[in-house]
């Protein structure tokens, strides 16, 4: 993608990409979402220019987008470039200068802590350790109306609520660019985007960085208030940045659902409340305009009911992780059709293109990448049957090399698990040197394969180092 203006990368200024350049700036979560794809990328590839891009991506945002350390709410991103091409990064796309949105300074701490841990710098730890402490000292109860945060909110003066735009808005309409003026009301008290939080919370609390106890704490007020409220209401809203008036979002339920079956022990009910929100997703959201094509699609939201390739592969990844963490084969067939769906948004040359409008930095590439990655690593049958990938691990990957007959990788912890997509039967699996031994299951250090039609899966579990090679 073309150089912009001020000598950035196209994408670090807008979030639609125009050849004529769009005039809008970053979408709200635009960077992280890139950050946690290229994470997984990496993985699947070995492409050490993935890792030297989102090292370019967060050291811009760290060094361009924080508020003062003076603030009420110091040392956190804003997510919009209100002067698009000036390189700096200083409010919010509806509201304007100087406010910004706490979810999606979590979502950037919880990828920071990911990157430190990828490349061992620990400027990326030390700034997520500050996200963490202003988070975490803000953190209420919250209520119905108001979650722990809120969404949107003056980083000087700490004021939020109910807030008056009395300015000219351009924001994406269904089909076409909308531009309305006048004095409109924006409720910014409420979202249930909290997941980037709660990763960033417990990721330092493992790593024992900051104040393990102030963690904890916001830790548990989030989840119950996420249990309490939205679990049961279904109010869902909002996330998007460009969006002036209440929109429930498909994007906050399934990212919630994702977290409860990643982390079960949490909700001893997780397979019920899983299920409750994919009931009421698709009572919202099922799209059937491509169902002569038997596929019924996802909406992006409900102040835009469009169906999106984004929103409909994050659907199918997580149905396809219930299938294999339940066995319920309800969702698969049409989430796979989803999946298939969602590749013709993309070209030839690489566009890709959101089915009604535009080519979106966001659901085009950093959100969309990640959703094909999770749908492989929950059903390992998709991925390629003619080259090897790494398709999940439960640690972060430091380094892998893929070569004809040898992957070799490193993890940042010890005790970890890794699953492969492999073109045939491994003849060793070693760690630290040490051959390890083919167990008839995964609950202990060992490996395990699965043969499938072409190839099979390799499941490595190792808790004694962290340095694996496989030889084929």
């Amino acid at each position: 993608m073309e150089v912009d203006s001020n000598g950035m990368q196209y994408y670090m200024n807008h979030q639609v990409w125009k050849p004529d350049h769009d005039k809008r700036g970053l979408g709200g979560d635009q960077l992280m979402m890139a950050l946690s794809s290229w994470d997984l990328y990496y993985n699947y590839t070995g492409d050490e220019s993935v890792i030297d891009n989102m090292k370019y991506m967060a050291d811009y945002y760290l060094a361009n987008s924080l508020s003062s350390p003076k603030a009420k709410w110091p040392d956190l991103p804003y997510p919009y470039n209100t002067d698009v091409e000036s390189g700096i990064y200083d409010g919010d796309m509806i509201i304007g200068k100087g406010y910004l949105q706490p979810d999606k300074a979590g979502s950037f701490g919880f990828e920071l802590v990911k990157l430190y841990k990828k490349t061992g710098d620990k400027k990326y730890l030390d700034a997520a350790v500050k996200i963490a402490n202003t988070l975490a000292v803000k953190v209420k109860p919250g209520d119905n109306d108001h979650s722990p945060w809120p969404f949107k909110l003056n980083a000087e003066t700490g004021e939020t609520g109910i807030l008056i735009l009395d300015q000219e808005v351009w924001f994406q309409g269904m089909d076409k660019d909308v531009k309305t003026s006048g004095q409109k009301k924006l409720e910014s008290a409420y979202t249930t985007n909290w997941i980037g939080i709660l990763g960033l919370f417990a990721d330092l609390i493992k790593l024992n960085e900051g104040d393990s106890v102030i963690y904890q704490n916001a830790f548990d007020i989030t989840v119950d208030w996420l249990k309490t409220y939205p679990a049961k209401t279904n109010k869902w809203g909002p996330f998007f940045e460009d969006i002036p008036r209440w929109s429930d979002t498909q994007i906050n339920a399934i990212t919630y659902a994702m977290f409860i079956m990643e982390n079960p022990e949490l909700d001893p009910d997780w397979k019920e409340t899983v299920k409750s929100i994919f009931q009421w997703v698709h009572h919202e959201f099922d799209d059937d305009r491509y169902s002569k094509y038997g596929v019924i699609c996802i909406d992006e939201q409900t102040a835009y009911r469009q169906p999106g390739n984004s929103h409909s592969s994050r659907q199918s990844s997580m149905e396809l992780l219930y299938w294999k963490l339940t066995g319920d084969t309800t969702y698969v067939r049409n989430a796979v059709r989803m999946l298939n769906w969602a590749t013709y948004t993309v070209d030839n040359d690489g566009k890709n293109f959101y089915p009604t409008n535009a080519i979106w930095m966001t659901d085009g590439y950093g959100d969309y990448t990640r959703h094909y990655l999770r749908a492989m690593a929950a059903a390992p049958q998709l991925a390629p049957e003619s080259s090897d990938h790494l398709l999940k691990t439960s640690s972060v990957v430091n380094k892998i090399t893929y070569q004809l007959n040898l992957i070799n990788y490193t993890t940042f912890d010890n005790k970890s698990q890794e699953i492969f997509r492999l073109t045939s039967l491994p003849q060793k699996v070693k760690v630290n040197g040490t051959n390890l031994k083919e167990v008839a299951d995964n609950s202990s250090e060992g490996w395990t394969w699965q043969t499938l039609d072409a190839g099979g899966i390799l499941t490595v579990t190792h808790t004694t180092g962290n340095s694996i090679s496989i030889s084929k």
